[in-house]
C-alpha cells in the first residue's frame, strides 16, 4: 500500500469518526467508545480491501460485513455514508422516530447492513452461514466481521468458533476490537480474558495481532487472511476505545452516552484539527 493510500485510509477514518460523533451528538444517546476505536478497521476494509457496490448493494459476488457488536452502529452508519451507501445527512436521523438508522443494525431497512445485530455473540454465527453459502455457491465473497473483547464473554461466540475451524472457513476473518473495556468497566475486572490470541489459536485459528488503528497493518491481516487456506482467520486488533477524541480515550463512561454540545464541538475541532 502506498504512502498516498495510506493517508487517504486515514483521512476517511477520520471522516467516519466526524459521521460518528455528529450523529450520537444528535440522537442524545449512543455507543462513541467503541464506535470510535473502529473507525480505522471500517475505513480500511470498505475502501482497501472489501468488494463492494453502492450502486448495487445485493450484488450477489459481493463481500460481505457483520458488526456482531451492534451497539457500534454508529461506526458501521458512518462508514457506509462515506462509502455512498446512504446519504451523509441521514446521520442526523440516528435512533429517531421514523429513521432507518436504528440504535442497532437492521439489514431490513438499510442498503448495506448484511445482518441485524444487537443481541451480543451471535454475529459470528451468521457470519458462518454467509461464509459456507458462498462455498456451496462457489462464489468469491469473503465475509468479515467485528466482535468485540466484552461480547466474547457470550458463550454463543465459542460455539461459532468451534464451527468455523469445523468447516475451513477459509473465506472468513474475524477482528476483535480489543479496547480493554466495556459497559462495567475493564475487560480483566469483568471476567478475565488475557491472552486472546492463545486462546483463538487454541481452538484452530489462524491468529494475528495487530495496532488496530495502522492502516497499514490492517491491510496487512487482511492480504495475509485471504492467503491462508483451510482455517479461518482471527485479528486481535488492539485499539484504544473512544479513539480520537481525547476526553473519551480510555474512558469507560464514553461506552454509552452522547457528548453534549460542548463536547461535541470540542470532539469535531480536535478531529478537523487533524484532517488539516
Amino acid at each position: 500500500m502506498t504512502k498516498e493510500e495510506t493517508r487517504e485510509l486515514q483521512r476517511i477514518a477520520q471522516h467516519i469518526r466526524l459521521g460518528i460523533v455528529k450523529s450520537i451528538a444528535a440522537a442524545g444517546s449512543g455507543h462513541p467508545g467503541g464506535s470510535l476505536s473502529v473507525a480505522d478497521i471500517m475505513a480500511t476494509l470498505y475502501f482497501k480491501v472489501m468488494r463492494i457496490d453502492s450502486k448495487n448493494p445485493k450484488w450477489p459476488d459481493r463481500d460481505r460485513f457483520v458488526m456482531s457488536k451492534g451497539h457500534a452502529a454508529p461506526a458501521l452508519y458512518a462508514t457506509l455514508a462515506e462509502a455512498g451507501f446512504i446519504p451523509k445527512e441521514e446521520l442526523l436521523t440516528l435512533r429517531q422516530f421514523n429513521s432507518r438508522l436504528q440504535g442497532h443494525p437492521s439489514m431490513r431497512h438499510v442498503p448495506g447492513v448484511e445482518m441485524s445485530t444487537g443481541s451480543l455473540g451471535q454475529g459470528l454465527s451468521a457470519a458462518n452461514g454467509m461464509a459456507i453459502a458462498a462455498k456451496l455457491d462457489k462464489r468469491p465473497t469473503r465475509v468479515y466481521v467485528i466482535i468485540g473483547d466484552g461480547e466474547v464473554q457470550e458463550g454463543q461466540i465459542w460455539e461459532a468458533s468451534m464451527t468455523s475451524v469445523h468447516q475451513k472457513l477459509d473465506n472468513l476473518m474475524v477482528f476483535l476490537d480489543h479496547n480493554g473495556l466495556q459497559i462495567d468497566g475493564k475487560i480483566v475486572d469483568v471476567k478475565s480474558f488475557t491472552d486472546p490470541a492463545a486462546r483463538w489459536r487454541a481452538f484452530g485459528w489462524h491468529v494475528l495481532e495487530i495496532d488496530g488503528h495502522d492502516v497499514q497493518a490492517i491491510y496487512s491481516a487482511c492480504e495475509e487472511g485471504k492467503a491462508t487456506s483451510g482455517r479461518p482467520t482471527l485479528v486481535v486488533a488492539h485499539t484504544v476505545k473512544g479513539k480520537g477524541v481525547p476526553f473519551m480515550e480510555n474512558a469507560v463512561d464514553w461506552h454509552g452516552k452522547a457528548p453534549s454540545q460542548e463536547q461535541e464541538e470540542e470532539a469535531i475541532n480536535h478531529i478537523k484539527r487533524s484532517l488539516a
